[in-house]
């Protein structure tokens, strides 16, 4: 056997793409894009992304050459998913909420040579452009509008062409630029921008093509769902199902944006039978006045936050069935999923929230996931308690940082794992979870402290909408917990500080209480739906400092 060795017929590169080709076949007269009044097809899906792809070589891109969007969840976005990486170039998806002097930042770092922009974000990207330096080289811009027929006879100054005309002006014969080697880049995405600088997390063809197939075996998503995009596609390429929804011939319904009646009406509307979204989505529907009776059983995937378990009680209350696992744009999307077990279903509501809340075990296609101690390296006791720092290993693991060798080798460790930075135990069943970020654990007079625990005890209060807890200077016990929270809105009476502490005192131990209680109207969050805790931080920080408490 030693002998037969790989060759040409059974080495063909990995590659998300062909699932594109596929569903034309399969799915050619099935939706596969619905926004406003538009519905494309399959076939129609496939031949728009091949005549788009061929316009994108017309202009000068080679392989290798960063192509960025700047756009919500239109029907452009989803193509370009498509299109770029079959021009041979990476595709970089930009977050709409960016200010201008980080969107410069971006194009610069990846050396970006063409942007597709939505006309809502054209005077973003132009005041990004104007900050370049005189001499550094500028991208060529291609204008999204939302209806063509509306599009001025003469563009914007600044812009090349509009989107539309490089589809119609395409060829539909092209012949895609296939990966030379699995390996290849396929996207590049830049962290979200919660913790500190933005690193541009660059992904290969192989990588996405294991996680787009595992993410779908991991949520059981059957042949045809129809998937609402109420995740930004931007975000780590909305986890992949981008690609996924081809491999099984789903309907992508598209929302340029949404809230809670929105999303309500989409699900009636279109029979919506999956949408992912954090934990911040969870808490809007379960929250929200709108809610009505489901038709049919709705199916929602949630990570980027632990969610609380009340939060998930709520959810499912109301019909919906939650899936929880681990993802980050590192990993390309889903890599542990808190899988059930049907003899689970026969526990108290609360308990099972309890055990949804945790992250769960390795999905298929990861090799290895571990909690262990960052100091020696060694697994920690499943016991549930120990924490260690959660490690993986696997085929969707980033290729690296962009132009930063340092921070790759840093979270890419010579031992073969990569370090998530997220603070986590292992339970006695063999499922991990998470209790903070490392930057987010705080050490109240030597102990250390999950803010996560804290937080979900403050989303059980009937009074709270949203809660973040952080860690604020305290001369006596170095760091006491300060929790912001918002309020229902249709709340008549409306609980004081110390009823909550109060609250609290009674469901965690004494060091783990908020020693603060802050009402926002709204908390800070990310165009992902995450709680901007680094905000929050330097709120606490900005307090004055208490005396020496010894509540």
């Amino acid at each position: 056997m030693d002998q037969l060795n790989p060759r040409a017929p059974n080495s063909s590169p990995l590659t998300p793409l062909g699932f594109l080709e596929r569903a034309a076949t399969v799915y050619g007269d099935r939706p596969s894009v619905v926004y406003n009044t538009t519905t494309y097809t399959w076939s129609e899906t496939h031949r728009r992304c091949l005549q788009l792809a061929s316009s994108i070589v017309s202009y000068g891109i080679k392989r290798s050459h960063v192509v960025s969007v700047v756009a919500p969840n239109i029907p452009a976005i989803y193509e370009l998913h498509f299109a770029v990486p079959m021009a041979g170039a990476v595709l970089n998806t930009i977050n709409t909420r960016l200010d201008a002097r980080t969107v410069a930042v971006l194009l610069r770092h990846g050396e970006s040579k063409l942007v597709f922009v939505d006309y809502q974000s054209s005077s973003l990207v132009l005041e990004a452009i104007s900050l370049f330096p005189h001499n550094s080289p500028r991208p060529i811009l291609v204008l999204i509008a939302d209806d063509e027929s509306k599009t001025p006879s003469s563009l914007a100054s600044g812009f090349y062409s509009t989107y539309e005309t490089m589809v119609q002006k395409g060829d539909t014969e092209f012949n895609w630029i296939r990966p030379k080697s699995e390996w290849d880049p396929i996207v590049l995405n830049y962290t979200s921008g919660t913790t500190a600088s933005p690193k541009g997390v660059v992904h290969s063809h192989r990588g996405m093509f294991i996680v787009a197939l595992d993410a779908l075996l991991v949520w059981s998503v059957p042949e045809q769902p129809v998937f609402l995009w109420t995740l930004p596609m931007f975000h780590a390429n909305g986890w992949t199902y981008t690609w996924g929804m081809a491999a099984i011939g789903g309907t992508n319904v598209c929302l340029r944006r949404f809230d809670a009646a929105v999303i309500y009406a989409a699900i009636h509307r279109h029979g919506v039978t999956h949408l992912c979204g954090a934990p911040v989505v969870l808490n809007m529907l379960s929250n929200s006045p709108d809610n009505r009776p489901l038709k049919n059983q709705v199916h929602i995937l949630t990570a980027g936050a632990p969610p609380p378990a009340a939060v998930l009680l709520r959810t499912e209350s109301l019909g919906f069935t939650v899936t929880h696992g681990l993802g980050m744009t590192e990993t390309g999307g889903l890599v542990v999923s808190c899988v059930w077990k049907p003899q689970w279903n026969r526990l108290p509501a609360t308990e099972r929230a309890r055990l949804k809340a945790r992250q769960g075990v390795r999905t298929a296609g990861m090799t290895e996931v571990d909690v262990v101690d960052p100091e020696t390296g060694l697994s920690v006791k499943r016991d549930g308690l120990t924490l260690g720092e959660i490690v993986l290993r696997g085929g969707c693991i980033m290729l690296g940082y962009l132009k930063d060798p340092e921070a790759t080798s840093k979270s890419m460790r010579e031992n073969g794992w990569f370090y998530t930075g997220d603070v986590g135990v292992m339970h006695p069943d063999g499922y991990l979870e998470i209790k903070d970020r490392s930057k987010d654990v705080i050490i109240s007079g030597g102990e250390n402290l999950s803010s996560v625990e804290v937080e979900s005890t403050l989303y059980s209060h009937p009074a709270i909408n949203e809660a973040a807890v952080v860690a604020r200077p305290d001369e006596y016990w170095g760091e006491t917990p300060c929790a912001f929270v918002s309020l229902r809105p249709e709340l008549k009476k409306k609980p004081t500080e110390k009823e909550i502490i109060e609250y609290c005192r009674d469901k965690l131990p004494h060091y783990m209480v908020p020693k603060t209680v802050v009402f926002k109207e709204e908390l800070p969050k990310t165009s992902t739906g995450k709680i901007k805790k680094f905000v929050l931080r330097e709120m606490a920080k900005a307090m004055s400092w208490p005396m020496a408490s010894r509540l």
